[in-house]
């Protein structure tokens, strides 16, 4: 199978092609899929579904897919890759990090709110006439209209968040308020996150524990753990930045949570998976 790189920090632009399959392949980065014309099937990971125009597809390294074109089809596509994740900011690093956790990587248009749609098509046509202007001067306006898209789409899929958790009357669902807040180890103590929701801690436990099938603390440590290995495998971030962002008092205390539940330590995990240290 063909496998795609990127030898850039991101990269944008149109393809457009008749009625042939598009073959499955695999990227070692990210990408966003837009259709700007045409309709066919989307296939990724073996699943397929339909795309028509307006329809936003979001690609993650080593998925496999393709596009099985009935008409004629005008594809806007983003890619971008680690290098360029390193010079984000903290705060647009952690929507990235929402996006990675909250995706199921089946297909399918990942635009809940229709609103967004049109908005993305005004984004998308923005970053191709700023590309043909060719200005370095531009980059970051580039930059923002591409950050602006990520982050359109890291709030449309935490719509489509599991109404599982949800509590009467509550317009946040507790997987929810868990996400936003798990930067923050004070906000996700029982006895705060209960607060939150107006029931007493006891309660909340067992809710969530029924609803779930496991306990919060162990929801929490593993959502968080989740988020910890995509900074070890998608940035260079030193360990001392990480235990730092996610509210940990030092390395040490990293190492042993990491260690709890993955049986390595974070350093272990990096060089196993990236092959090197």
């Amino acid at each position: 199978m063909q496998v795609s790189n990127l030898h850039k920090p991101f990269e944008l632009g149109v393809f457009e092609s008749d009625t042939y399959t598009v073959a499955e392949h695999k990227n070692t980065y990210f990408e966003l899929v837009f259709i700007l014309e045409g309709n066919g099937v989307q296939v990724i990971n073996k699943h397929k579904l339909p795309y028509s125009p307006d329809k936003l597809f979001l690609i993650f390294p080593q998925d496999t897919y393709g596009f099985e074109i009935n008409e004629r089809t005008r594809f806007f596509f983003l890619r971008f890759n680690e290098s360029y994740l390193k010079t984000q900011s903290k705060e647009w690093l952690q929507k990235l990090e929402y996006i990675f956790n909250n995706h199921n990587h089946l297909p399918g248009c990942i635009l809940k709110n229709v609103e967004d749609k049109p908005l993305i098509r005004a984004l998308a046509e923005a970053l191709l006439k700023e590309q043909q202007r060719m200005s370095t001067a531009r980059q970051e306006v580039i930059q923002q209209l591409l950050n602006t898209i990520i982050t359109i789409s890291a709030t449309n899929i935490a719509l489509q968040q599991s109404a599982t958790t949800y509590l009467p009357s509550q317009p946040m669902s507790v997987v929810g308020y868990i996400h936003l807040n798990i930067y923050t180890p004070e906000a996700l103590r029982i006895e705060k996150l209960a607060g939150h929701f107006n029931v007493s801690p006891g309660y909340m436990s067992d809710y969530f524990k029924r609803q779930t099938g496991e306990t919060l603390q162990n929801y929490i440590n593993a959502y968080r753990l989740h988020l910890i290995e995509a900074r070890l495998l998608h940035t260079s971030s030193r360990l001392n930045e990480i235990a730092s962002d996610f509210g940990l008092a030092d390395v040490s205390h990293l190492n042993k949570l990491f260690k709890r539940y993955r049986g390595m330590s974070p350093t272990e995990f990096r060089k196993a998976k990236l092959g090197s240290g």
